[in-house]
């Protein structure tokens, strides 16, 4: 599909919707949604430019065909590399692509359900296969449907006043479950095609309910969604996001039947644990792309509005420098992403995983600059962003002209040129959607303690110790002492002057043995 089938494919489908407060009879046709699908049908029509080819496609190595980049599954750290620079290209236009969260998911579910069969005998990982070629096939774009309501967090789901804060399996049945509960957060909800539903958190076996992933569509019955506008569609000062934007929703199952062929896991805890962070780690290593897409537009309005502001980052040192620290935070995390990729571990499904501590490191980077990176785009752009009057006076014949002459910068560059960028700085960092970027970037992946955790669980931290100790050459715990290989130095308080051996008893080596046992210090 190109975006405007994509568009057009919407129309097969009637979710029950709701923005605003109002009902969406058509999601195609919707205005305040109109945003979220153009960011989704950059993903489409990329895919059929040549010179995007490379990056866009992938041969599928299960079923031999090409596939939408967003849809394929990594084999090798090349596949990594491209799906990381595709992400980054469709971000960069679109802000927030939206649709690698479904490569991240099917990417997950690969590893987990080949897992899954492993240990205990299941098909869950020939569902999928089958499920995964169907959705490649007819190229659709999957709603991750992850992150629960939680409630209570102090508490594990089944200890939940309401259990409907979690997505859980409320019946089984012969040809399939009922699933019931609360997804808080669906990352372009009203406009995918289907939702995979994964666990967001592990689970004890006494929470095996909760351990559920499936695939339901949009419309199935029993679903509501519940979703904010994407973007700030029809704000004449939304130079960005009144194309570009991204809708976010509350899902809510209300005894939605699933059937067996969609089931992917039902109740296998300790592989709902594993599916959970392998996603985790599959999607931070996307968004350290998506950020970096992100800061390529912030480099490249704020270099313009240098230029519009009449001064020069070689003569003007301030201003070199901050483009210069904007440009080393946002290749920074990006080159973590890189090496995640080439530092790649194979999995026994056959797919590959990035590099759980770069993943982590690259997003914790961006999720903590974030902020800095607005901060640097206002340094180098001044304070019009936010102190020019709105469009609507572009156009008032009783102050455009005055306010053309004075709010001109270089005489070269019409007044016209600069608010344009000026308004496209205050949409990036400045506007509400900017305060949304911002909490997406910080808590989109998991929040910065759940990639600490993950940084401190994956570092080699006693390689270091090991490293360390050897260049100090002192051993380990053992039995409460601390252990040294240094002859003559076992314990923190040294031992006693070692009996000095007497090969020969001649008197011209009495003087020489004597000089030796004295050099030997005594711990007494």
């Amino acid at each position: 599909m190109d975006a405007t089938a994509y568009r057009e494919s919407l129309r097969t489908y009637r979710p029950r919707v709701f923005v605003n407060g109002m009902i969406v009879e058509s999601v195609a046709d919707e205005p305040l949604l109109v945003p979220g699908i153009n960011g989704v049908g950059v993903t489409y029509d990329f895919a059929h430019r040549p010179e995007h080819a490379a990056v866009m496609t992938a041969r599928q190595g299960t079923s031999g065909k090409t596939v939408n980049r967003m849809l394929h599954i990594d084999e090798t750290s090349t596949d990594l590399l491209h799906k990381l620079e595709a992400v980054r290209l469709v971000c960069k236009v679109a802000g927030c692509a939206q649709r690698y969260l479904s490569h991240d998911a099917l990417n997950g579910l690969f590893q987990a359900t080949k897992r899954t069969d492993e240990a205990r005998g299941t098909d869950y990982h020939q569902r999928f296969l089958a499920y995964l070629h169907d959705v490649q096939d007819r190229d659709l774009t999957l709603g991750v449907a992850m992150t629960d309501a939680k409630g209570d967090r102090s508490k594990r789901p089944g200890q939940q006043a309401n259990r409907d804060v979690y997505v859980h399996i409320k019946e089984r049945r012969p040809d399939g479950i009922v699933i019931r509960g609360t997804k808080a957060i669906v990352t372009g909800a009203p406009y995918m095609h289907e939702f995979l539903v994964m666990p967001c958190r592990t689970h004890t076996r006494e929470d095996a309910d909760f351990a559920v992933c499936c695939a339901v569509p949009i419309d199935a019955p029993g679903i509501t969604i519940v979703a904010r506008p994407a973007g700030r569609p029809g704000e004449a000062a939304a130079k960005f996001s009144g194309k570009y934007g991204q809708s976010t929703g509350v899902v809510i199952f209300d005894d939605v039947f699933v059937p067996h062929d969609r089931i992917f896991l039902a109740g296998e805890t300790e592989e709902g644990g594993f599916l959970t962070t392998s996603y985790a780690t599959h999607h931070r290593h996307s968004c350290i792309g998506a950020r970096a897409g992100f800061g390529d537009l912030l480099i490249g309005a704020g270099a313009l509005m240098i230029e519009a502001n009449g001064l020069d980052p070689d003569r003007h040192g301030h201003i070199r420098d901050a483009m210069v620290e904007l440009i080393t935070i946002t290749e920074g995390f990006f080159a973590c992403g890189v090496a995640s990729s080439v530092y790649c571990v194979k999995d026994s499904a056959g797919s590959v995983m990035p590099d759980a501590v770069f993943s982590n490191i690259g997003k914790l980077l961006l999720a903590t600059k974030i902020y800095d990176m607005h901060k640097l785009a206002h340094h180098v752009s001044g304070g019009l962003i936010v102190a020019l009057p709105g469009p609507d006076e572009d156009h008032n014949p009783e102050t455009q002209a005055s306010l053309s002459e004075v709010l001109m910068g270089r005489p070269d560059i019409s007044a016209e040129q600069r608010l344009e960028v000026s308004r496209l700085i205050e949409d990036l960092t400045v506007s509400h959607q900017a305060g949304w970027y911002s909490v997406i970037s910080l808590h989109g992946g998991g929040s910065p303690e759940a990639m600490k955790r993950e940084i401190w669980r994956n570092y080699p931290v006693m390689e270091k110790v090991e490293l360390v100790e050897t260049l100090l050459d002192r051993g380990v715990l053992d039995e409460g002492r601390r252990v040294s290989k240094q002859p003559g130095r076992c314990c923190t308080t040294g031992c006693e002057v070692p009996e000095v051996s007497r090969p020969l008893d001649l008197p011209q080596n009495a003087e020489r043995l004597r000089i030796a046992a004295e050099s030997v210090p005594s711990s007494r």
